[in-house]
């Protein structure tokens, strides 16, 4: 679901995508054949609420949780940032390779779910979400993932589309209690963090892609200070 491979060569301590997907396969084939669908599926550039946020840090470890077709984590590689980027699609991974490999910028590729990674805990300077597909589970899994990403000193920024998390239920359509927004990650904050914005405002709208249509984000920012 953003807006938006060089090997795909693992972090230290991250399982590598060449030992196989780890995660739901229902999930990865569900992905998968929604990106086959299309030669492309995003816009193919950085979402604005990430270049609004991260423009004034400086550069370090990144996660970029969800990253497609790689415009994300191709932005961030382009202006210095040690990339990692993670999602459950191998059809969308290899798009973002391609991309990678074009343009002679580095990142590290993770084909897995979220919760499955086994990522590396505080380790990130910036854990990115931009409109994450993340299942809510009862013990919080995915936005406890994300929080234990982030490095002392670090920052969480979790973004979505306004309006998605009130929308009513229907039959065969999505359920918004099913999966994590902004105000499910900030619920679970305690004093290690600080929240530097939590707002809801206009988009930057893409040319083309999915997702075009919505025209406000939430933007939650927090640093983690312990």
């Amino acid at each position: 679901m953003t807006d938006d491979i060089a090997a795909r060569t693992p972090a230290s301590g991250l399982p590598a995508p060449s030992g196989g997907y780890v995660g739901d396969p229902a999930v990865r084939a569900e992905w998968d054949n929604r990106y086959a669908e299309r030669q492309q599926l995003w816009s193919g550039r950085p979402n604005g609420a990430l270049v609004a946020e991260a423009a004034g840090l400086a550069p370090g470890r990144v996660l970029d949780v969800g990253c497609g077709e790689g415009a994300d984590a191709l932005w961030l590689a382009r202006g210095g940032w040690d990339v990692t980027a993670l999602d459950v699609s191998g059809v969308a991974l290899d798009r973002a390779a391609g991309h990678a490999r074009d343009a002679g910028l580095s990142v590290r590729w993770v084909h897995a779910g979220l919760a499955e990674a086994a990522l590396p805990p505080a380790s990130f300077d910036l854990v990115s979400a931009q409109y994450p597909a993340l299942l809510r589970t009862p013990d919080a899994v995915a936005e406890r993932a994300l929080l234990a990403a982030v490095a002392p000193g670090g920052v969480l920024l979790f973004v979505h589309h306004a309006g998605m998390d009130t929308r009513q239920a229907h039959d065969g359509d999505f359920d918004p209690a099913d999966y994590i927004w902004p105000s499910t990650v900030a619920a679970l904050l305690d004093d290690d963090w600080s929240v530097e914005v939590d707002e809801r405002r206009p988009r930057d709208l893409p040319p083309g892609g999915a997702g075009a249509h919505h025209t406000d984000d939430l933007v939650l920012r927090v640093r983690r200070l312990r």
